[in-house]
């Protein structure tokens, strides 16, 4: 059997490249657009073909330069329609049931990917998932060597015969869910996530310019992208000097040249191919705002985890070209990493002090017993709310809301003990198990860590050891398996995080 790949570009050699108007899959029935932006849409036509695009009386008129390709910006809208969107040119193109509200990508690795057909309580949370004003939009895998200019997928409703839904990212949906109950407009949700996977290949290269520490992965993008490129040219003229074989062979019954089952006719090789294949052909839909749920495959790297973060939060909004869109991320859960996960959730803490982001922790959601446990909590519901309180707090003026746990804010000495200073507080220090908080461990100048009796006073934690006499710093959470006990009242937890004293 031919390659569905392979044949797809015989067939479009074959036939004329623009027909007919044509938009982008991100633009479909039952889509969202975003509230209270400038409207962007384009797509692609004959060379210098007359374009009009109507959007509930609002008009844009322009035409498809040498290249087929077309662009115009409507003004922007409030919540929620629906509306019925037109695109005219030689010919039409109609979009019915568009709502307007509030549009959030969601990205990353496994758990971001985790279906809502995993997660807790799933029968019971799908046949609950009638909820028409919620729209889901869930990208296929798309590996490209090349950035790519569309995704092969469609717009759908949220309701429980839709099977889109059980296959949907269980924190997406969460967080949308929560959102659309507490501001009750229309919420468009689009997944873009796959397993196993590297920060790095979600990361578009104009991010990397800012973060010097990540200067050799430009040149080694561009290398990628080079030989993809080469390749590519090859592999076309191939196909091109086959294409009369084929014809010939279709039309008389016979058997295929062989260069129509070439496994992939633009080989993926490195980069940032997920961005090429995932992100790109998404920009630049207007969007609230990025969910990020990614770390694991990464864990080695430590802190240089924080400049990739840099990296990666910098790069989309630098394509996306909307500002300083609100970035929110889920710091990863417990699980063995050989002792490489508290640095690696450490610099996960430190990417909060990126512009406009916001961190929900997740060390008290997982059930290491469970095989979809520590690593992969089920209760993605938790982490979803947990994501949409710092969405309601800072997006959304729901400002009363407790959106973070307890973070740390200051450590002094108290004699033999530190005191552990945090804001975000809430209501008030407490522990999950109203036992002693736990995971503390302090030590002396020479840095050898032993484990801490804890006490909450207030704001603060004091903690000492009779092992250590002059205590210089202390760490919380330090193992990879470590559950902390220690959250605000409101629920949230403390994250690992580690301190020593001002040097005099």
């Amino acid at each position: 059997m031919r390659h569905p790949i392979a044949l797809a570009i015989v067939l479009s050699l074959a036939t004329p490249l623009f027909a007919d108007v044509r938009l982008p899959n991100v633009f479909s029935d039952h889509m969202v657009l975003q509230r209270d932006k400038p409207i962007k849409v384009w797509g692609w036509a004959a060379p210098g073909e007359k374009i009009k695009v109507l959007l509930s009386g609002k008009t844009a008129d322009t035409s498809a330069d040498a290249d087929g390709e077309w662009k115009v910006e409507l003004p922007a809208m409030k919540a929620p329609g629906p509306h019925e969107m037109t695109v005219t040119g030689k010919s039409t193109v109609k979009i019915s049931d568009i709502l307007v509200g509030e549009v959030w990508v969601c990205s990353g690795q496994s758990n971001m990917e985790f279906e809502l057909k995993h997660a807790l309580n799933a029968q019971q949370e799908i046949k609950g998932a009638d909820y028409p004003q919620i729209r889901l939009l869930l990208v296929p895998r798309t590996p490209a060597g090349l950035p790519l200019n569309d995704i092969k997928t469609r717009w759908s409703v949220c309701a429980p015969d839709n099977p889109v839904v059980a296959n949907f990212s269980a924190v997406g949906y969460f967080f949308g869910r929560d959102i659309h109950k507490a501001i009750n407009v229309p919420v468009g949700l689009i997944a873009a996530s796959q397993a196993a996977t590297q920060i790095e290949l979600w990361t578009a290269t104009e991010g990397l310019s800012g973060v010097p520490a990540l200067d050799p992965v430009i040149a080694s993008n561009q290398a990628a992208a080079d030989s993809a490129r080469r390749k590519l040219v090859e592999n076309l003229d191939l196909l091109e000097a086959v294409i009369p074989a084929a014809r010939a062979a279709l039309a008389s019954g016979k058997a295929l040249p062989p260069a129509l089952s070439m496994p992939n006719p633009m080989p993926v090789g490195g980069g940032p191919v997920l961005y090429n294949g995932m992100i790109y052909p998404l920009v630049p839909f207007g969007i609230r705002g990025a969910l990020w749920y990614q770390g694991e495959s990464n864990c080695g790297d430590g802190m240089r985890y924080l400049d990739k973060m840099k990296a990666l939060v910098a790069g989309w909004r630098e394509v996306w070209k909307q500002g300083d869109f609100p970035f929110y991320f889920v710091q990863i859960t417990p699980n063995n990493y050989n002792g490489a996960l508290p640095l690696l959730l450490d610099a996960q803490n430190a990417a909060m002090a990126i512009p406009n982001t916001g961190m929900a922790a997740s060390t008290d959601t997982c059930d290491p017993g469970d095989h979809y446990g520590g690593g992969h909590p089920r209760n993605k519901q938790e982490i979803g709310r947990r994501l949409a309180l710092w969405a309601l707090a800072k997006d959304y003026g729901k400002t009363e809301l407790v959106y973070c746990g307890p973070r740390f804010k200051s450590l002094t000495a108290e004699g033999k003990q530190l005191r552990v200073a945090f804001d975000h507080v809430g209501g008030g220090l407490v522990t999950r198990d109203n036992k002693a908080p736990d995971h503390f461990e302090i030590a002396g100048p020479d840095g050898n860590f032993v484990e801490a009796t804890a006490k909450i006073d207030g704001a603060s934690v004091v903690i000492g050891s009779d092992k250590v006499v002059n205590p210089a710093s202390m760490r919380f959470a330090w193992k990879d398996l470590a559950q902390p006990n220690l959250m605000n009242r409101e629920g949230l937890p403390v994250s690992v995080f580690r301190a020593e004293l001002a040097k005099e």
